[in-house]
């Protein structure tokens, strides 16, 4: 069996935090972008994430 290198926290912490962040983005994108915390303005966004926002359990109407 191979010996397993441990991965540092110094080395992954950045990419921790890349991918955190993207799926805080995300999420305010699927979850809450309507309405007056919207960034962008119009149906745009929302039309295109609507199929999604239902089948995560976000509810749009």
């Amino acid at each position: 069996m191979p010996e397993i290198t441990p991965i540092s926290l110094k080395a992954i912490a950045p990419w921790a935090l890349f991918f955190g962040l993207l799926m805080l983005i995300l999420l305010y994108f699927i979850g809450a972008e309507q309405g007056a915390t919207a960034v962008l303005s119009g149906e745009g966004v929302h039309e295109w994430v609507h199929d999604g926002r239902h089948l995560l359990g976000f509810p749009c109407h």
